[in-house]
């Protein structure tokens, strides 16, 4: 089976800023809205930056990969969130801070209906 680029840069280390504008995750989240983004474009926008092995992407598609959905994720504290390789405290921060939002509006819905 042959692989388009999209994925074969999931699998290889290509830094965001040299990929297609209309592949980084920031500029199709602006063209073609969030809805439009896999789970691991919308991570690696909150992680924000790569590491010298591996870009913001790279990491999120391993991220999502062993926790299988964000759900596995957001059930993570901080402290287990920076014990991912690649992830600080500051990347932790605002992980937990997205799906914290998400928990809000959740309840914030529920309890509307």
């Amino acid at each position: 089976m042959e692989q388009n680029n999209s994925e074969i840069r999931k699998s290889v280390f290509v830094k965001i800023k040299d990929m297609p504008e209309e592949e980084r995750p920031i500029e199709k989240l602006m063209q073609k809205g969030a809805d439009t983004l896999s789970d691991a474009e919308l991570l690696a926008i909150l992680i924000h930056s790569g590491t010298a092995e591996k870009s913001a992407l790279c990491l999120a598609n391993d991220i999502i990969s062993k926790y299988k959905s964000f759900r596995g994720l957001a059930g993570l504290d901080i402290e287990e969130i920076t014990k991912i390789k690649g992830i600080k405290t500051a990347r932790a921060v605002r992980i937990a801070a997205a799906f914290e939002i998400s928990r809000r509006i959740v309840n914030e819905v529920m309890k509307d209906e």
